[in-house]
Formats: C-alpha cells, sequence, structure tokens
C-alpha cells in the first residue's frame, strides 16, 4: 500500500537563498573558501562531497549555529548573517536526533506544531500522515529510548517535516536508515522536499541519493565548490577530473595520453569490438540485475566494463568505444578540454 502524501513544508510565500563569499577558518585551516550558491523557491540543492569538504559547516553557517569569517547569506534578499538562529526560521535535521528523552514520539512531534497555534484538528491530520509516511504508526506511544537508532533518524526527519520553515537543511538525514528504506523513502522525500515554497539545501556523502533528490548538486572538494549543476551535466559533462571521478558508479575509466590529455569513458560506454580493439582479459565479475561488472586487464591498467553479456573470468574480449562518449581532461590541471 502506498504511504499517503503530505502537503510539503513551505512559508506562506516562497524563499530564495543567497551565499556570498561564504569564508571559515579554524585554527589556520581553511575550511571554506569563497561559497557562492543559490537556492530558488522549492529547489532541492544537494551538497556532494567526502567527509571535511565543508558540507556540514556550510549548513551551520545558514543555521546560524556557527559564524563565519567573511562573505553573507541572504533570505529574500534580506542579509540574515548576523540573525541568532531562532529568528532565521530555519528547520533542520541532524545527524544526530535531538530528540526529547522522556516524551514520546506523539509528543516529540506535536508539542512544535501547539506552540506554533497550530488548530488540533490539522495537527492530527499533518501527524497521522508524516507517522505513515516514514512507517512510525505503531511507534507513536514510545519513547526515544525505545527506538533503534533508525527510528530515531525518522522521528526527527518527521518533526522537521512538520514544520514550514523559510529554508529546510537536511545534514545526512537518512545516514541511519538501512539501504532498503532508503530506497523507499528516496522518492516520498523528494515529493515532499521539493513540492513546497521552501528552498531546500540537502548534505549528503553518496552521489546515487543525491541524483536521486536534488534538482541540482554541489561537489565540493576542500572547502571549494567544483562543480554546481544538475545530476545529468555533472554525469555527462564533469567540470575536471574530481568531479568525473566523483560521480558515478561504477567510476569513470581515466585512460591518460601521450599528448598531455586524460580520456574519461564511463563503464556503460565500453564495447565489445572486433579486431583493432584494445586487448582485454575478464579478472572479476558481479551481478547487478540486469547488467553486470566486468573488471578487465589491459595493456593500459584497469578498466570497468558494464554490460549485459556473459563474458567469463579468463576470457579474452576486444573493447573499444565511439569518440563521442570522450570526456578529456587535462593532466596537469585535471580541468576539461
Amino acid at each position: 500500500m502506498t504511504p499517503p502524501t503530505m502537503t510539503p513544508p513551505s512559508s506562506d510565500t516562497g524563499s530564495c537563498l543567497r551565499l556570498s563569499r561564504l569564508q571559515r577558518h579554524i585554527g589556520g585551516r581553511t575550511i571554506l573558501d569563497g561559497i557562492d550558491l543559490d537556492v530558488n523557491a522549492g529547489e532541492c540543492l544537494a551538497l556532494l562531497g567526502p567527509s571535511g569538504c565543508g558540507k556540514s559547516t556550510i549548513l551551520r553557517l545558514i543555521a546560524g549555529l556557527d559564524r563565519g569569517d567573511g562573505g553573507s547569506i541572504k533570505l529574500d534578499g534580506r542579509d540574515v548573517t548576523a540573525l541568532p538562529p531562532a529568528q532565521r526560521q530555519v528547520a533542520m535535521v541532524f545527524q544526530s536526533y535531538a530528540l526529547y528523552p522522556h516524551l514520546s514520539v506523539e509528543r516529540n512531534l506535536s508539542l512544535g506544531m501547539e506552540l506554533r497555534g497550530i488548530p488540533r484538528e490539522r495537527r492530527e491530520q499533518d501527524l497521522v500522515r508524516v507517522l505513515t509516511m516514514l512507517q512510525l504508526e505503531d511507534l507513536r506511544r514510545r519513547r526515544p529510548a525505545e527506538l533503534s537508532g533508525g527510528q530515531r533518524q525518522r522521528v526527527a526527519l518527521a518533526r522537521a517535516l512538520l514544520r514550514r520553515p523559510r529554508v529546510f537543511l537536511l545534514d545526512e538525514p537518512m545516514s541511519n536508515l538501512d539501504a532498503q528504506l532508503r530506497e523507499e523513502l528516496r522518492p516520498q522525500l523528494r515529493q515532499i522536499l521539493c513540492g513546497g515554497s521552501a528552498p531546500v539545501v540537502y548534505v549528503t556523502h553518496d552521489q546515487q541519493e543525491a541524483m536521486g533528490i536534488a534538482d541540482r548538486i554541489a561537489v565540493l572538494q576542500d572547502g571549494r565548490i567544483q562543480q554546481c549543476g544538475t545530476p545529468q551535466d555533472l554525469y555527462s559533462q564533469p567540470a575536471n577530473l574530481y568531479v568525473a571521478g566523483f560521480i558515478g558508479r561504477p567510476k569513470i575509466n581515466l585512460l591518460p595520453q601521450t599528448d598531455g590529455t586524460i580520456i574519461g569513458i564511463r563503464p556503460e560506454h565500453l564495447e565489445a569490438v572486433g579486431q583493432g580493439g584494445l586487448a582485454a582479459q575478464v579478472i572479476n565479475r558481479e551481478w547487478h540485475g540486469a547488467s553486470q561488472q566486468l573488471t578487465l586487464s589491459t595493456a593500459r591498467g584497469e578498466l570497468r566494463w558494464t554490460c549485459d553479456g556473459n563474458q567469463a573470468v579468463g576470457e579474452t574480449v576486444q573493447i573499444g568505444w565511439d569518440q563521442h562518449h570522450e570526456h578529456r581532461f587535462d593532466q596537469q590541471s585535471g580541468v576539461r578540454l
């Protein structure tokens, strides 16, 4: 049975979030180095990158939980850089749960609505919908200590969804959920987050999660944005070697050339050819449902090949690709050519 949908979190009017030249330094180390980002009303922007790249620091600056060392944060043209968190109308879901331990799930979720003066009938309607959507119906009377880590994170997510923020911030909100539940919740979460008028900033290190939920993705490395664009843009037109290697699973194949260029080929764009191809031996095979991922040993290094054939480990094949699938990068700078 498909869970009922919930009215997306929104403010009375659409909001636009603008970050300009944000700087953050700690102990002489640069955490953020000139971050410029715009997030429009109803848009979901994912901040994607490895641990320590500055993703969560950006969220904390937007929420007012941390102070930057330069730059500005504007909401609908109003500078909120110096405002305390309570005046920013931000809903945030942390990696930690931040639940009231002495209150039941139901009270953890309804208390905020009561304080905001939401009528009882609508409180109950919204509560039932969010409990059902996040599969918490049978847990509404339990306290946080009686829940698993994944269940507590779902309660924290539900509490944020019940607010009507001007900005919606999520820091790895599904990190404690198992893979199956993350997959089930992804389209529902996108429907909720991206259907309202509040801009959404979604932090994750999981590219599949980012590509499945976000309208745009900003890829970060060492406190700098390497590229910002739609998931399709980042995959098909990576700006540099870092983005090309970070986006896409299995990872892109990188082949250095004698002219100082590196050619990138996605695993699905390799193909078996007749004579004249690159000789390759299958050294590993993994089945992925309708397709298989092969690891090939070649004179130019190991390659990854995604295909629907039935090659066996030890088999030798001739590999090639269509030139229009090539991504070319400068070997020294890593920039796309």
